[in-house]
C-alpha cells in the first residue's frame, strides 16, 4: 500500500523511555524482533526500569533474565514456562488478573502503558490488519499508549474479529519470523478416562469453552458422536479442528454468534493457523468480549472445562499456583465458571488427575500455604477426575467432602476420610451422599 512508510526495529523501539510500561503481544504471536531491540539498548545503558505485561509468552524472555535486574521487570497477567524459574526467584513477578479484566486495567489508567508491542497481519485492501492469533487485550493497549508499535509479518492469519487501521500505529517494522507453534504429548490413559468422564456431562447442543493440552485433546476425541456443539473459548487448539471437520461442531445452536467459533488466542501447529486466516467462520476477539460472564450466559448449556494443581475437601480450587509457587496464573477459569452457572443449563468443571506425577494426592483435606484460590467454593460445579465426576453444587461441607474422596485415589482415600473426620468431628461417620 502507498505511503506506509517502514523502520527498523532499532528506531521503533527509541520511542519508549525509561520507566515505561509495555504491553507485550503474547502466546504464539509475541514480537520477539522488538523484544531484541529493547535488549540491545538495554545492553548499551540507554534505558531503565521497564515493565512488561502480557499473557502467557512462547520463546526467549530476556524481560525476566536476572542479568537485566533493575532494567526489565517482568509482570505478566500470567506465568508460563520460560518466566516460571525467574518468578520463583524474584527477579520477575506475577499480576493477579482475571484475564477479562486486563484491558479494563488498561482503559482506565490502573496500569498507564507507554508502550504497546504488537505483531498484525499484512494489510487489506482497505488497510487494516489483524492481531491474527493473539488478540488478548491489545486492542485495550493499542488504544491506551502513548507509544504503538507494530510488527508487520505475513506469517500472521488474517482473522476475523478485532480489526484495526494500519495507521493507527506509529511505527511499522517488517519481520517475516515464523509464529511459534507447539504440538502437545499423546493423550495418557488417565487423561483419556477424564475425557471420557467430562464428555459424560457434555450434552448435544452445548457451547465448548476448554483450553490446551493433552487433557482437552483427550475431551476432544470423545465427542466425535454429539451433535450440533458451538465454540465460545478464550482459546483453542489442534484438538477441536476434527470436530470442525466432522461437523460435530457447527454452533448452529448459540444464540451470540451464531455459527461462528468465537477464541481470543491460540497456540497450536501451523494447521491451527492457516485455518482461521480469512476464514469467516471464526472470530478472534478482545478479551473483554470473549471472557465477560454476561456474554458467556447468552449462549445455552455453556460448557466450561477447566483444570487445577488441587481441590480440598470442601471445593476451593487452586489453578495459578503450587503453595507460594506461582506456576500460571488465574487466567479465565472464572470468568467461565460464572458464566457457565449464568447460562440456560449452563455446567461447569474442574478437571483434574487425582495424583501429581510424583504420587501425591491433587484432593486434599486443605489447600498448602500460600495457595491461591482461583474458584472459590461457592462457585464450584462439577468435580472430574479419573475416578468420575461430582456435583458439588447444592452440597454441604460434610458432604462435598464425602463426594470428593469418592472420586480420589483409592489408596488416598482413607488418609483423607481420617483427615475429614478430625475436621468435622463424630457426626462424620453418619453422612450420606
Amino acid at each position: 500500500m502507498k505511503g506506509i512508510h517502514y523502520v527498523s526495529a532499532d528506531e521503533a523501539v527509541s520511542a519508549i523511555k525509561s520507566g515505561d510500561h509495555i504491553h507485550l503481544g503474547s502466546v504464539a504471536s509475541v514480537p520477539h524482533v522488538l523484544i531484541d531491540a529493547l535488549v540491545r539498548r538495554a545492553d548499551a545503558g540507554e534505558v531503565e526500569d521497564l515493565h512488561f505485561h502480557h499473557f502467557h509468552t512462547e520463546g526467549p524472555a530476556p524481560y525476566s533474565d536476572p542479568k537485566y535486574s533493575g532494567i526489565f521487570f517482568e509482570q505478566g497477567f500470567f506465568v508460563g514456562p520460560n518466566v516460571r524459574a525467574n518468578v520463583d526467584a524474584g527477579f520477575a513477578d506475577y499480576l493477579p488478573a482475571h484475564l477479562v479484566d486486563t484491558q479494563r486495567m488498561y482503559r482506565t489508567g490502573d496500569i498507564k502503558l507507554g508502550a504497546a508491542l504488537v505483531q498484525v497481519s499484512l494489510p487489506d485492501e482497505n488497510g487494516m490488519v489483524s492481531l491474527g492469533t493473539s488478540v488478548d487485550c491489545s486492542p485495550a493497549a493499542i488504544e491506551s499508549a502513548r507509544v504503538k508499535i507494530a510488527v508487520v509479518n505475513p506469517n500472521v492469519p488474517f482473522a476475523y474479529g478485532e480489526l484495526i487501521p494500519l495507521s493507527t500505529f506509529d511505527y511499522l517494522v517488517s519481520d517475516d519470523t515464523p509464529l511459534f507453534t507447539k504440538e502437545y504429548t499423546e493423550p495418557s490413559e488417565t487423561d483419556i478416562l477424564i475425557g471420557k468422564n467430562c464428555a459424560e456431562l457434555v450434552r448435544d447442543g452445548a457451547c465448548l469453552q476448554m483450553g490446551i493440552g493433552s487433557l482437552p485433546n483427550a475431551l476432544a476425541a470423545q465427542l466425535g458422536g454429539h451433535k450440533d456443539l458451538g465454540i465460545h473459548t478464550e482459546m483453542f487448539a489442534d484438538g477441536v479442528l476434527g470436530l470442525i471437520k466432522s461437523g460435530v461442531i457447527t454452533g448452529r445452536n448459540k444464540k451470540i454468534d451464531q455459527g461462528k467459533i468465537v477464541a481470543s488466542f491460540l497456540l497450536g501447529s501451523s494447521e491451527v493457523y492457516s485455518f482461521i486466516d480469512r476464514n469467516p467462520d471464526v472470530l478472534m476477539r478482545e478479551i473483554g468480549y470473549v471472557n465477560d460472564p454476561w456474554n458467556i450466559s447468552r449462549n445455552p448449556r455453556v460448557t466450561s472445562i477447566n483444570s487445577a494443581t488441587e481441590v480440598d475437601l470442601t471445593g476451593q480450587v487452586c489453578a495459578d499456583s503450587i503453595g507460594t509457587r506461582i506456576f500460571s496464573g488465574t487466567g479465565g477459569q472464572l470468568d467461565f465458571v460464572r458464566g457457565a452457572a449464568m447460562s440456560e443449563e449452563g455446567v461447569s468443571m474442574i478437571a483434574l488427575a487425582s495424583r501429581t506425577k510424583k504420587g501425591k494426592s491433587k484432593i486434599v483435606p486443605t489447600l498448602a500455604p500460600g495457595a491461591g484460590v482461583v474458584t472459590p467454593r461457592a462457585d464450584v460445579h462439577w468435580i472430574v477426575t479419573e475416578y468420575g465426576a461430582v456435583n458439588l453444587r447444592g452440597k454441604s461441607l460434610q458432604e462435598r467432602a464425602k463426594l470428593l474422596i469418592s472420586i480420589a485415589h483409592p489408596d488416598d482415600r482413607e488418609s483423607l476420610d481420617r483427615a475429614a473426620f478430625d475436621r468435622f468431628g463424630p457426626h462424620w461417620n453418619t453422612v450420606r451422599i
